[in-house]
């Protein structure tokens, strides 16, 4: 019999793939399209493994995610924390959704913390108010997040991830 690996290897490159995918170069007209690949990713595995992936995690993920935008030190990681609470609040109930049920559930936290990154930016004034654009961001990952749940829920029960 031959240990079990532990999976951990299969999170950190989801999470790697998340990271390249968000700093992928876009169009000027289509930067608000942007999924939100970095709280996708962290919402499904915490979802799939709460007890792996916490606050923790989302923070060390959303400093991570400032390092690679070139953001205020916390601002990101003070975003995905949030979307890290309120996920670990109804992780169980979200298992039971259907994938419309969860888009809806993902659009409302994803739409959040970037409303949250707004106002901060607003705030500390780096970013100038403008409309409400931005949580185009939002409405794209709700859009994204069916596939992007079997890909990984394949990936992890592929991998028997655990």
């Amino acid at each position: 019999m031959t240990p079990k690996a532990n999976g951990i290897w299969v999170i950190v490159l989801s999470f790697l793939l998340a990271f390249l995918l968000a700093i992928v170069p876009f169009p000027d007209w289509a930067m608000h399209y942007r999924p939100q690949w970095v709280a996708l990713v962290l919402i499904y595995w915490m979802i799939a493994l709460p007890y792996r992936v916490g606050m923790g995690t989302a923070w060390v993920v959303g400093a991570f995610v400032d390092i690679l935008e070139g953001s205020m030190l916390g601002l990101n990681a003070l975003a995905y924390t949030l979307i890290a609470y309120l996920t670990l609040n109804i992780h169980h109930r979200l298992r039971m959704f259907s994938y419309l049920q969860q888009s809806a559930l993902v659009l409302v936290m994803v739409g959040l913390s970037l409303i949250l990154v707004h106002w901060i930016k607003v705030g500390t004034e780096q970013s100038d108010p403008v409309g409400m654009l931005y949580l185009l961001s939002a409405v794209s990952s709700a859009f994204i997040w069916p596939w992007l749940f079997v890909v990984l829920r394949q990936l992890r029960r592929g991998f028997d991830v655990q």
